[in-house]
């Protein structure tokens, strides 16, 4: 068996890490740089205009928020294998949100999540994740729903309860169908080993998170002079989150996926295109791109078990 020199290990991994690093932040220049919807002149002169210093730390507030409370779910989650600290938590989602972001919905996370720990949990790792933004897509479904009823679109509304109820039925009356390699009874199973009050927390937390950056995106609006009722605004916003998730999508491309969606239900309403790219897209930096540049850090200083 050939046996591979430590060095030569240690320089194949930081050539990974600067890989993955390097990737992450040429999607996110390419995206920003080369989006002909994006007039920046324009963004700029309304920017300077609308924007405080307090304004801005406002809406940077509403990001802190949303990832400490996916960092404090994280957190409260893995204490079912073991304690980490706010610390440790944070290094596994920032560092996971980078490695994910040029990956399908995210599944990088998974695995970026799964490196932090023994081999021999990663199972268990897997499916905690799929705990953590299971309850996320749940909410996003739940409101989203709602949303669409509120908005007039009660006819895609039904559908999507017929769907749902008609797949859950599905689910309960066979044990062959999989989701991520576990039967639905044994994922029943395994999610009712995980002791009530991290269940509670998980969902108490997940409630907060998506207040939160549901919030920040009707204060963007309202900093932008948008109009519109309160209940309609953020019915729109369930209703844009919630289809937009539906998609398959990459991270890199989420601000592009959610501003179509965002056009397609606010220029109905009445708001300008440009102002609806540009939300999208600050949405997206506010809370996409500025905790990947934090989580490059850690890609860097990630190190593997056997170092």
């Amino acid at each position: 068996m050939i046996t591979i020199p430590h060095k030569a290990k240690q320089f194949g991994v930081f050539l990974i890490k600067l890989l993955i690093v390097s990737a992450a932040f040429y999607f996110i220049w390419e995206h920003l740089a080369n989006n002909d919807k994006l007039d920046w002149v324009k963004f700029k002169n309304l920017a300077s205009q609308k924007f405080s210093f307090l304004g801005i730390l406002f809406l940077l507030a509403f990001s802190f928020a949303n990832r400490f409370l996916e960092i404090l779910k994280w957190q409260n989650l893995v204490s079912f294998i073991k304690p980490i600290s706010i610390g440790e938590s944070t290094k596994q989602v920032l560092g996971a949100l980078t490695a994910g972001i040029f990956t399908p919905n995210g599944l990088g996370e998974y695995a970026g999540k799964a490196l932090y720990f023994d081999k021999k949990k990663t199972k268990q790792i897997i499916f905690l994740n799929l705990v953590c933004n299971g309850i996320q897509m749940i909410l996003t479904v739940a409101f989203g729903t709602i949303g669409l009823f509120i908005i007039g679109y009660w006819k895609w509304a039904l559908a999507i309860i017929c769907v749902s109820c008609f797949l859950l039925l599905a689910s309960f009356l066979s044990k062959d169908i999989r989701i991520k390699g576990y039967s639905i009874q044994k994922l029943i199973h395994k999610i009712n080993e995980i002791p009530k009050r991290i269940h509670q927390k998980n969902n108490l937390l997940a409630v907060c998170r998506y207040l939160v950056f549901s919030h920040q995106y009707y204060f963007l609006f309202l900093a932008f002079d948008v109009d519109l009722p309160y209940l309609t605004m953020m019915s729109s916003i369930a209703a844009v989150y919630f289809l937009a998730s539906s998609l398959p999508s990459f991270q890199f491309l989420d601000f592009a996926v959610k501003g179509s969606m965002a056009v397609f239900f606010f220029g109905k309403l009445g708001v300008n295109e440009w102002i609806i790219v540009f939300i999208s897209t600050l949405m997206w930096f506010l809370n996409v791109v500025l905790p990947v540049m934090i989580g490059s850090y850690y890609v860097l200083k990630f190190k593997p078990k056997w170092e």
